[in-house]
């Protein structure tokens, strides 16, 4: 049986989440709702895009895009009617799908063209009628990707009619609902929308979708409590980094309740030894450790955590509980990711705070035309030089070349992280 899923849906309408496709009552901030589904268990976020005019989807674009700087769950995103012109939006985005509505002639021919041009891996289209799935079946089966029914009564006709994989919508979050829904073979998951998902603890759900035997996109542990070296106090340390920079946050011990706990639940759980009791990173403080990954040492005595951190990690207020320098020596950063990283970061701020200019600042003043000009002329150099020069001076060339890079960068607001992500999915 294949990983099943749960998806959440919100709707956008210029730059907010609104409650439904007609109701646009304001629900919240689409970033810190995101990022909550993103820690919390969700597989995937259906975004979609509620506009009148140009304007109000360009702000839902550029806030689509921020979202995908944010999360690492797949992000799906259509409007009422999709078009092929809004494919290049989304996923210029960083949507990994986009949705359409079936029910629309324009939209689903904009769903077979964008299979065609782009793949059908990013096609998702909404199927509600009996008539269009009979209608439409072997255009489904040949081109889409997935399907999403919001009308349960259809279950067995999609079962019996396509082959590809389809998502249902529910209104209800019901235990033995749900397991009747997943024990179908092409189904790949449920969707929730913002109002029932707000308040739903979908590592819990999962679980126990899991004791009912059904097989769900979770932890699934390699290793075991039992398969671990404890210390004299029958405990194993707990080494927590940041999983997007490394950055050591604290130090903390498990017992095998604390252990069990965390795998269940997603978020970090701990023994606190001056208490005697468990403790959930983050229940009183609001400063949340979601488990991103556990790895044990090659000793099988310490494990590293590596967790979406929520606020500061350390009870002082601090970022990280290591801030007390005992000595410091300066080095050079041969990190290359976390070097370029500090250059940009450095051309930004000449961007945003410069006092005193220099060539790059002063490159950042003259227009894009002039930026990408630049840009072009050292890219020439370094193809015609190439031959001709050594090794110092090459590294000359690349490295001034990639600071011209960086400042066409900063001026898109693509981040090296960005980068990363995008070579990361080829």
């Amino acid at each position: 049986m294949n990983k099943k899923t749960v998806v959440a849906t919100l709707y956008l309408k210029n730059g907010v989440v609104i409650k439904g496709e007609k109701d646009y009552t304001k629900v919240g901030d689409p970033l810190e709702i995101c990022k909550f589904y993103n820690d919390n268990g969700f597989d995937k976020i259906i975004i979609l895009d509620i506009f009148e005019n140009e304007i109000e989807q360009e702000k839902n674009i550029r806030v689509i895009k921020q979202v995908n700087k944010q999360i690492d769950i797949k992000v799906c995103a259509g409007n009422t009617q999709t078009q092929l012109s809004d494919v290049k939006k989304y996923l210029y985005a960083g949507c990994v799908e986009v949705i359409f509505n079936g029910q629309k002639p324009i939209s689903l021919n904009a769903a077979i063209e964008a299979s065609k041009n782009y793949s059908k891996d990013i096609v998702v289209v909404a199927a509600n009628s009996v008539d269009f799935i009979f209608k439409q079946k072997d255009i489904m089966n040949r081109c889409f990707h997935e399907v999403i029914i919001k009308n349960k009564e259809l279950i067995e006709l999609v079962e019996n009619t396509i082959s590809i994989p389809y998502i249902v919508c529910v209104g209800e979050i019901e235990v033995d609902y749900i397991v009747r829904i997943l024990r179908h073979e092409n189904v790949r998951g449920i969707c929730v929308d913002y109002t029932y998902s707000k308040e739903l603890d979908v590592m819990k759900l999962k679980n126990q979708l899991v004791q009912n035997n059904i097989r769900m996109d979770n932890y699934e542990p390699e290793l075991h409590w039992d398969d671990l070296k404890k210390n004299s106090d029958k405990m194993v340390p707990v080494i927590v980094q940041d999983y997007r920079n490394d950055e050591v946050l604290m130090l903390a011990y498990m017992n095998k309740e604390a252990f069990n706990a965390t795998i269940a639940s997603g978020k970090m759980t701990y023994w606190s030894r001056s208490r005697n009791e468990l403790w959930v990173k983050g229940e009183t403080s609001g400063h949340f450790q979601y488990v991103k990954s556990l790895t044990a040492d090659c000793d099988f005595d310490t494990i590293l955590a590596k967790v979406s951190q929520i606020g500061a990690a350390c009870h002082t207020g601090n970022r990280t509980c290591f801030f007390n320098n005992i000595i410091k020596k300066e080095y050079v950063e041969k990190s290359p990711i976390r070097a370029l990283d500090s250059i940009y970061k450095s051309i930004k701020d000449f961007r945003d705070n410069a006092s005193d200019r220099v060539e790059n600042e002063l490159l950042l003043d003259s227009g894009t035309d002039e930026i990408l000009q630049n840009v072009g002329e050292k890219f020439i150099n370094i193809l015609l030089s190439y031959k001709s020069i050594d090794e110092t001076n090459f590294k000359i060339e690349m490295s001034d070349f990639l600071c011209k890079i960086m400042i066409l960068m900063v001026e898109k607001g693509v981040t090296w992280e960005d980068i990363i992500k995008e070579m990361s999915s080829k």
